[in-house]
């Protein structure tokens, strides 16, 4: 069955960086665009992050431009998502998932607290 398993997360200082990676399994990762969504108490689901299924192509939120960059290994059926210069504003669980049509079972996640 499909699974995604988020990691990287913790608690980082604003102006921190932090390294999340979702590993993949049950599905032909090589054959999908994934994203980086997420989510803030009180709020929705807001998509942070794309990369088509290549890696050639990616896009961001306007929020986090500049600061955050995906990037996928499809040898390790994994998508990563570098995050610089964070701010209390960021504070979050972050999911992965497919960013295309079909969305799988969402996964549990990773904190990700900006907090000085």
């Amino acid at each position: 069955q499909v699974q995604l398993v988020e990691s990287g997360g913790g608690l980082v200082q604003p102006g921190g960086s932090l390294r999340l990676s979702c590993a993949a399994s049950g599905f032909t990762f090589s054959s999908y665009a994934m994203g980086w969504y997420r989510q803030a108490p009180g709020k929705e689901r807001e998509l942070v992050a794309a990369i088509d299924n290549a890696g050639l192509n990616t896009n961001y939120a306007d929020s986090v431009k500049g600061r955050f960059t995906i990037s996928r290994d499809n040898a390790k059926n994994t998508v990563y998502l570098q995050m610089n210069s964070l701010k209390p504003e960021d504070t979050a669980v972050y999911y992965c998932n497919s960013h295309s049509i079909r969305t799988f079972p969402w996964g549990q996640g990773t904190q990700v607290t900006v907090s000085s």
